[in-house]
């Protein structure tokens, strides 16, 4: 099996390392990954500057990039071979909801999907590394099976997994399940820089809001590990046929 595995955190980070132990028997394991944290870059592409590989002691690659970025150049031109599954992780927080939209380490993820491989993004619920040998365990486990069993055939998949800060032990099973939502952001904050101009922080991601059972939240508060498919298209399907309605009012009037 040719892994290919990226993060958001940054090449030295604790979580992109024990992600990397624990996949680097199942074959060929490359890590590809940005130099500085890049939290929050989505699936942002660096369009209007270079960008440079380098490769860290321990064998590492690492660009002044997005994570996007890392895993466009390593599919596009600096491997010399196809990865049969990229992953992504392991991310220090929880990646559920609507910070799927904002998410570095998902974005690493989808990136791979766009070109046609199966990905994975892995995250541990809360920040500071807790039990990161559990979430390790949990990803070689379910990488392993997945690619054993290739669920959907040809067609690749995007799964996002979302990790209780717990040990293996106390983990409850994998549960599959939709991206909750979240109250609107906390206000940002200001201050004052020392020459007096002033300075924004972006505030706080906001509390859960849609966390019922079924959800990525419920999942991984009642002490399961979250499972949740997703998938690139945003039409808003449901309501295509309403706006057809609006287009021709608007046109008519």
């Amino acid at each position: 099996m040719n892994i290919l595995i990226s993060n958001d955190d940054g090449y030295q980070a604790p979580g992109i390392v024990a992600l990397y132990e624990a996949l680097k028997d199942l074959g060929r394991v490359e890590v590809v990954a940005p130099e500085q944290n890049n939290s929050a870059k989505s699936n942002a592409l660096t369009l209007h500057s270079p960008l440079y590989v380098h490769q860290a002691a321990n064998g590492f690659r690492y660009l002044n990039g997005t994570p996007a970025d890392c895993v466009h150049v390593a599919l596009t031109g600096l491997l010399d071979y196809r990865p049969d599954v990229v992953v992504s992780g392991i991310n220090n927080g929880a990646n559920m909801g609507d910070d799927t939209i904002y998410s570095g380490t998902v974005g690493a993820a989808m990136e791979g999907y766009l070109m046609g491989i199966p990905a994975l993004a892995f995250s541990q619920v809360d920040k500071g590394w807790k039990h990161l040998d559990a979430a390790a365990e949990v990803a070689r486990d379910l990488v392993q099976s997945l690619m054993a069993r290739q669920p959907l055939g040809a067609s690749p998949w995007l799964l996002n997994v979302n990790v209780p800060c717990l040990p293996k032990a106390s983990l409850k099973s994998l549960k599959v399940c939709r991206l909750g939502r979240r109250h609107p952001a906390e206000r940002v904050i200001t201050q004052q820089n020392p020459r007096g101009e002033t300075m924004y922080w972006i505030g706080s991601a906001g509390p859960a809001k849609d966390d019922v059972d079924g959800t990525d939240f419920h999942a991984t508060f009642t002490g399961h590990v979250s499972l949740t498919p997703l998938q690139v298209d945003l039409t808003d399907h449901t309501a295509l046929a309403d706006w057809v309605n609006v287009a021709q009012a608007v046109q008519g009037a």
